[in-house]
């Protein structure tokens, strides 16, 4: 929706080179318009923050900062952000609380109802969702090794599918990429939107940060092949983490679930996680960017 990512805003990999070609140059126009024609309730933050990640991964100039830092200590593993942090992030993006869907309107998107409604389009917007707000008190259930097993690994930026195998978000098998036709423009989610009388949210998701980031997102996912990590290096320390967590792809998909609905954005991560080595050299090593939860669980405990 990333990307909902929800956490892949990219299409699948395939004439890549003139796809990459023609977005690094609307980055080139983004970076522009940052600088001449943004609302002062979007203006990005004074002072970008050394968090690591290198472009694309690091998203537009000045909005860096306003993503998830690494934790620092293990209780901030998994921790949602809350509704007041959910709230500061919103504003320092261009969006607020008028911004988002009523409560009606979600109600009939998430459940396929409405003008146009499709309930198969709502399950694959909900398990975005659910994907993409991992954090402690959400867990997600998968059949692992025949047993019916919960997992929260938001911070990661990783996540357990029902068939018990353990990827990143943007892997092109989750419902968080293949969300990419039904948010694109013209697809069924504008679309909803414009027939059930939510243009004015639409406009406002468009006039946020979420235009920008999703260039340098789209990017970003065409060159990281099936396993879709990120790599960020800080000092001598060199760490990977889930490509959702990378702040273009946490800023997009932020905010098209806080458009959604504001309480969900803030069930999304505060802070993110390195992976465990073993895991990633895993991850890495698979032709599909999967392996099974069940081998590497003891990974995350």
């Amino acid at each position: 929706m990333q990307s909902i990512g929800l956490a892949g805003v990219g299409r699948r990999r395939g004439s890549n080179c003139r796809g990459i070609g023609v977005v690094v140059a609307l980055i080139g126009l983004c970076i522009v318009s940052l600088g001449v024609a943004r609302t002062a309730s979007s203006e990005p933050v004074a002072t970008t923050a050394d968090t690591g990640f290198a472009v694309p991964f690091s998203g537009a100039p000045g909005y860096e900062q306003v993503a998830p830092t690494q934790m620092m200590s293990p209780d901030q593993l998994n921790q949602p952000l809350g509704e007041a942090a959910a709230d500061r992030v919103a504003a320092q993006i261009g969006l607020d609380r008028a911004d988002a869907l009523t409560d009606q309107q979600y109600q009939d998107l998430s459940s396929g109802g409405g003008v146009g409604g499709d309930r198969d389009a709502a399950n694959v917007i909900n398990a975005c969702v659910d994907i993409l707000a991992n954090t402690v008190g959400r867990p997600i259930y998968s059949d692992v090794a025949g047993q019916r097993t919960p997992s929260t690994l938001g911070s990661y930026g990783l996540y357990v599918n029902p068939s018990g195998m353990l990827e990143s978000p943007a892997n092109a098998d989750a419902p968080t990429r293949q969300v990419n036709t039904l948010i694109a423009p013209g697809g069924y989610v504008g679309n909803w939107m414009r027939d059930n009388g939510a243009t004015r949210s639409l406009v406002a998701l468009y006039r946020s940060a979420y235009t920008v980031q999703a260039a340098y997102g789209f990017v970003a996912q065409q060159i990281s092949g099936s396993a879709q990590l990120v790599t960020n290096t800080k000092g001598n320390v060199s760490t990977v983490v889930g490509m959702s967590m990378a702040p273009p792809l946490w800023i997009v998909n932020f905010a098209l679930i806080y458009i959604l609905k504001p309480s969900l954005a803030a069930a999304m991560p505060a802070y993110w996680a390195p992976i465990p080595g073993s895991v990633v050299d895993a991850v890495k090593a698979s032709p599909t960017g999967q392996v099974p939860f069940a081998e590497y669980a003891s990974y995350f405990r």
